[in-house]
């Protein structure tokens, strides 16, 4: 039974940082999971990919899968990288290649 501590990212649908800034505990998958040959469900008899426990902060994440004997390995954030965009740079006379439409 191991689990992995992250910080989830925004989602693309937001311009935000709604819902973001706390920590998840999951615990990995112990069978792979598999279809249902009647429905096509994928289906897994493992009962623990349902849980997901949320904390404000990764040090509390940590002691609880410590306390609770769960092994873990906790996934740093990426920071963004930011790209500036200018409109005006599509209009530059010094561009690799000519703008046309």
């Amino acid at each position: 039974m191991s689990a992995r501590i992250f910080s989830p990212a925004k989602t693309a649908m937001q311009s935000g940082t709604a819902k973001t800034g706390y920590w998840v505990l999951e615990f990995d998958p112990e069978q792979p999971r598999k279809i249902d040959p009647l429905m096509g469900y994928t289906t897994s008899g493992d009962m623990k990919s349902q849980i997901r426990l949320t904390f404000e902060t990764r040090e509390e994440a940590v002691a609880y899968a410590q306390k609770n004997g769960i092994a873990y390995r906790v996934m740093e954030p990426k920071k963004p990288k930011r790209q500036q965009v200018s409109y005006s740079e599509n209009f530059r006379y010094d561009r690799r290649m000519p703008w046309t439409h």
